[in-house]
């Protein structure tokens, strides 16, 4: 069998993985804005302040925006409903939280550098081209058919 013949063999074989692999990596990102999203909502007035210690305008309005925007997230992955809308203003929640918070850290996580915060937008960019996947309200709503 030459190379390329196997080649093709082997990634016709893998695109069965990608349903699975979109349905986990969506609700690996939904948990992951779970805690911050319940964190944010128990305590709205001083994650308000602490944004407008770090400089955030409109330190109130922004935190009910992130926590909503963060919660509906959690939501709307889970179930793979407007995930590709969705996607977007989490990308700018990650944004902002490297800009304001894990840039002058470095890229360490472990250092509370910005390495987590750009994996989440990694996956979010990944959802917004290609969907929801084959396990989604998405695909039966709406025939999204990545």
């Amino acid at each position: 069998m030459k190379l390329k013949e196997f080649y093709m063999d082997f990634t016709h074989v893998t695109d069965f993985f990608k349903p699975l692999s979109l349905l986990f990596a969506r609700l690996i990102v939904a948990y992951g804005f779970y805690t911050p999203a319940m964190n944010k909502w128990s305590d709205i007035e001083g994650i308000a302040e602490w944004f407008g210690s770090i400089g955030i305008p409109f330190p109130l309005l922004n935190a009910y925006m992130a926590a909503s925007t963060e919660i509906l997230g959690v939501v709307l992955l889970t179930f793979g409903l407007f995930t590709r809308a969705i996607s977007l203003p989490l990308i700018v929640v990650m944004i902002v939280a490297i800009v304001t918070v894990h840039l002058p850290n470095g890229f360490s996580a472990g250092d509370n550098g910005f390495e987590i915060p750009l994996y989440y937008m990694l996956f979010l960019f990944i959802f917004v081209s290609n969907g929801a996947g084959k396990f989604s309200l998405d695909r039966l709503l709406f025939g999204d058919k990545n």
